[in-house]
């Protein structure tokens, strides 16, 4: 097939070790792939995608600003995971590159877990194993509990915690929830307006919010002490939302009974590297290595999900579902038409100015559409072909335009 750009030649470079689904869809949809194991830092990584045009990463890889300034022909950014806080969005935004990601591939195995670990607390199941396997027989029901009739206090009701909710309604638990949206309950679940409200009133606390500045710190020691006495806490949300010392604290003082937590302030950047937490040798005490997410299945459905995104990106032009430039959802492109991308700074007369250079130029248009947030504008324009050069050359001179692209 003929096309703007030749297929073969776009340049994607997959690292972290993302499920093979990803590059098996790429490939087929004729691109270039290169995959890595792990992540790389920054030397590392523009010596092997700094010429891409796409880039997947997963959690550990940090594209920075300068990243983006020194990959000058990357259109796309995939992360094959939940968050992108990994990602210096407003500079990808800055150079028209957008960002996609899989915010809710894998929510059903991190609530799973998340119910297995409210489970294991309630039994000290992590520290009777380990005793076992240290050849010691503890054989009591001190400190082993039922969950059925307690109550489950969700700190952020969205996609995963109300999934939670159910799972543990289903096992007989009471469940309250804060969110700082106005959320609709499931079942007989019941809102609280206040974060302070569920931390009294919890027997575990499980933890379900995106990393923010206002989610930074979230939970401390002032929070930790509202807790009832032998309470748990659960986090699989970020790390930089509990403070770790505070919280080893008040599991070696016995103010609360036991914790699990999967995510860390700082993690290793591979599994070669040691970890260390004050939280390490508590009392029942779960850690686990950032691994709520990483089921088979769930990857399956993170790498098929973000692929499907950046193909459909390449060929089409939708950026529907970025999380950093407005967003457009588009058609599919008439045979023989023309489509023109730009990415320009958000301010008035562009439009006026590209319509202008259109008819001076005999440009017929067939299709138009645009989005704008505060800083960027998106317009995508199908025209009839003829004076292809002169029209993208044209566009690329307008002061305010950060990226042109071609598509037919």
């Amino acid at each position: 097939m003929s096309t703007s750009y030749p297929l073969a030649r776009i340049k994607i470079v997959l690292l972290e070790n993302i499920h093979p689904l990803a590059a098996e869809s790429l490939r087929e949809a004729g691109f270039t792939v290169e995959t890595h194991r792990g992540a790389l830092e920054e030397d590392a990584l523009l010596g092997a995608a700094g010429d891409a045009h796409l880039v997947g990463i997963r959690s550990k890889t940090q594209l920075t600003p300068s990243f983006f300034e020194r990959a000058p022909r990357l259109w796309g950014v995939g992360c094959f995971c939940i968050g992108t806080n990994q990602v210096a969005l407003g500079a990808a935004a800055e150079r028209g590159v957008a960002v996609f990601n899989a915010p809710f591939s894998n929510t059903r195995s991190v609530a799973e877990l998340t119910i297995a670990e409210v489970v294991a607390l309630s039994r000290t199941l992590g520290d009777r194993s380990a005793q076992m396997h240290a050849g010691v027989w503890t054989k009591s029901a001190d400190g082993a509990h039922e969950v059925r009739g307690r109550t489950l206090g969700i700190v952020g009701y969205g996609r995963i915690g109300s999934q939670v909710s159910i799972l543990a309604e289903a096992m007989g638990m009471r469940v309250v929830y804060f969110d700082t949206s106005n959320t609709l309950p499931l079942g007989n679940a019941q809102p609280r307006s206040t974060l302070a409200e569920v931390l009294r009133e919890a027997d575990v606390v499980s933890l379900h919010v995106p990393a923010t500045p206002s989610t930074r710190g979230l939970i401390g020691a002032r929070e930790l002490a509202l807790m009832k006495p032998g309470a748990h806490l659960i986090n699989n949300a970020r790390g930089e939302v509990v403070d770790d010392q505070a919280l080893a604290g008040a599991l070696r003082s016995g103010a609360l009974g036991g914790a699990a937590v999967d995510v860390f302030p700082r993690e290793p950047s591979g599994n070669t590297e040691p970890f260390d937490s004050p939280l390490r040798g508590a009392p029942n005490v779960i850690l686990t290595p950032h691994i709520a997410g990483s089921t088979e299945e769930a990857q399956r459905n993170i790498a098929d999900e973000v692929a499907a995104k950046l193909i459909k990106f390449m060929n089409n032009g939708s950026t529907s579902t970025a999380v950093n430039v407005p967003q457009v959802e588009l058609p599919v492109l008439h045979p023989g038409h023309r489509r023109i991308l730009h990415f320009h700074r958000n301010v008035p007369g562009v439009l006026s100015r590209m319509h202008k250079m259109m008819a001076d130029l005999g440009v017929n248009i067939t299709a138009e559409y645009l989005q704008s947030d505060p800083r960027h504008s998106y317009v995508i324009v199908d025209v009839e072909p003829g004076q292809d050069e002169a029209l993208r050359e044209g566009l690329k001179s307008i002061p305010e335009t950060i990226r042109v692209r071609t598509l037919w």
